[in-house]
């Protein structure tokens, strides 16, 4: 409907009025549990942006301000999705995608293992089985390198500061020593060293962190559900 037609659709004055249409609660909420705000997903790339005569940062603005006029003190937060120029697809699956939208996500995994060959060379990022295999060969991680692989693998194109790395490895590790950020490079210079000729995909970004990098020799087998280290 156009807001010249809802106009148009509200019913005139009465004299007494209606009951309050109840309140629509949020379905699908666990037990124990309560809402704390919403994500909206808006897919509009710059150029739509740019031929509607606006901007994403002014339509971010409008937002807020609009979400400040009806719940003064609310907090917000904006977020960009990147995607590379010429990826294709549709723009608010993008966004869930990049974002990290759980349903969006399993979605994609589950449309990334179906039906694929096992890979003869190059690298295979097993998630569900916690291995990977180097040209065919598995390669000797342990544990804890393994964990620090999936976590840049399951933030793919973001680059992740080592503050983040240690609060989610090791924020609730009760059975070793909380490493400091130079420990993180130790830990990242052993992975790469079992990594081999394959060691650039986990890339480092000077001064900022780390971020994992797909190659065409790069294969990612997901878990069949959203692993736990994501949400």
């Amino acid at each position: 409907m156009s807001l010249a037609t809802l106009s148009d659709y509200r019913p005139a004055a009465r004299p007494a009025a209606p009951e309050p249409a109840p309140v629509t609660k949020i379905r699908a909420v666990p037990e124990g549990t309560e809402a704390r705000g919403f994500a909206l997903y808006v897919g509009l790339d710059e150029a739509k942006a740019e031929a509607a005569g606006t901007d994403l940062p002014a339509i971010v603005e409008a937002v807020k301000r609009l979400l400040a006029e009806r719940v003064p003190g609310a907090e917000t937060y904006a977020s960009v999705a990147l995607a590379p120029v010429g990826a294709g697809g549709r723009d608010v699956d993008v966004v869930r995608l990049a974002l990290q939208d759980p349903a969006a996500l399993a979605k994609h995994r589950q449309a990334t293992v179906a039906d694929k060959p096992e890979p003869k060379g190059g690298v295979v990022i097993d998630i569900s089985r916690k291995r990977v295999l180097l040209d065919g060969e598995t390669a000797p991680l342990t544990y804890k390198e393994f964990e620090l692989l999936q976590f840049l693998v399951l933030r793919e194109g973001r680059t992740i500061d080592r503050a983040e790395i240690i609060g989610t490895l090791w924020g609730d590790s009760d059975d070793e020593e909380t490493p400091n950020e130079r420990t993180i490079d130790v830990h990242v210079r052993r992975l790469r060293a079992k990594l081999g000729a394959y060691e650039d995909i986990v890339r480092t970004v000077r001064g900022a962190g780390y971020r994992f990098d797909r190659h065409a020799d790069v294969t990612i087998r997901y878990a069949s559900t959203p692993s736990p280290d994501v949400f």
